[in-house]
């Protein structure tokens, strides 16, 4: 039976999870209107407050106050359920990310679910599971520029499922764990990370990243010039502002794992290691995470306002004369190289 004080914990936690990331994620889109500015050669937002940190204030109460127009010709229940499967997955992803130290001898677990030893397979579960927001909402919209954007995601996002899930294997072998934890920690243990020893599937694993999380040079199921909005053509107010949410909740658990996979996590080769368990290393273990995760997000905005949109057969011909050869030739190397190793060396 849990007790009464950890189910308390576990509230708390996702209280402060959920404040957090619904704060990041207005400021994260403050940072990015910036970004493209400067992209661009322009000013951006420059008036609502110093800085224009009073910039998200306002965009969230104009979404809040905005006209909620339901068109007649949807399908009511589904045109209105889609942006809430979009937003619920996306948050319900952080349950197994593990923000921090996770352990039984740190004094603090920043971890929602800490005992999940599958962390990696939930997170990809879940992620599977958003695609339906988005199909349900071009298809339900009964508009063609939304069908058009739903069947785009429906072949987009499944083909590059493969390749993602593929690109994590390698680590998954190497580190003998689908346990996000138990990868953070032998990262620590080798004082390598992922990306020297998987430089093949953290680079598949980006590149499908940006495709799972609709991110140009990918953004093919909203594609305004094409499609005017593509799947979200139909929503206004809250409802669309909930697809815009959930696409930058995201790209947050994208980062996160991204992280966890190839960065080390929490780890500093040399400088942090598990067996530090004082408050003050889990408080710097956090930032250095926080900082990583932050430069993850830079640099997919980054990409975001460099590169042009792929054409629909270039997208399609890359999943699958690419990206799942390459990372099948990826899986196999590394599971003949992991054998060799635990045969020879162990």
């Amino acid at each position: 039976m849990v007790s009464l004080w950890v189910l308390i914990g576990i509230l708390i936690k996702i209280l402060v999870v959920v404040g957090i990331t619904q704060g990041a994620v207005a400021y994260l889109i403050l940072v990015e209107r910036k970004i493209a500015a400067y992209t661009q050669d322009r000013i951006g937002p420059n008036r609502a407050g110093p800085f224009a940190l009073l910039q998200p204030l306002a965009d969230g109460a104009k979404m809040l106050l905005k006209e909620d127009v339901i068109p007649k010709y949807v399908s009511r229940p589904l045109y209105i359920l889609a942006p809430w499967i979009a937003i619920t997955m996306a948050m319900i992803a952080f349950a197994v990310v593990p923000f921090g130290p996770v352990g039984p001898d740190q004094i603090i677990n920043f971890q929602i679910a800490p005992y999940v030893n599958i962390g990696i397979l939930y997170v990809f579960a879940v992620g599977s599971l958003s695609v339906y927001g988005v199909i349900l909402a071009g298809w339900a919209s009964n508009n063609k520029y939304s069908f058009l954007g739903g069947l785009r995601s429906t072949a987009q996002l499944i083909s590059y499922e493969i390749p993602l899930g593929l690109s994590i294997l390698g680590m998954v072998l190497i580190t003998g764990s689908l346990d996000l934890n138990d990868i953070i920690n032998w990262q620590d243990r080798q004082g390598v990370w992922g990306i020297f020893v998987q430089p093949l599937g953290f680079l598949l694993f980006l590149v499908s990243a940006f495709a799972e999380t609709n991110r140009l040079p990918f953004d093919l199921p909203e594609a305004e010039q094409e499609l005017v909005g593509g799947f979200h053509t139909e929503y206004s107010a809250m409802k669309f502002g909930m697809f815009f949410l959930g696409e930058y909740l995201h790209i947050i658990t994208v980062s996160y794992i991204t992280v966890i996979l190839f960065f080390g996590g929490w780890d500093i080769p040399f400088f942090l290691s598990q067996e530090q368990t004082s408050v003050w290393s889990a408080a710097l273990k956090v930032l250095v995470m926080i900082v990583k995760v932050f430069a993850v997000i830079l640099f997919m905005m980054w990409i975001r306002w460099t590169l042009p949109r792929f054409r629909y057969d270039q997208l399609m011909d890359l999943a699958w004369k690419s990206m799942i050869p390459l990372a099948l030739i990826n899986l196999v190397a590394t599971a003949a190289v992991v054998q060799l190793i635990r045969t020879y060396w162990v």
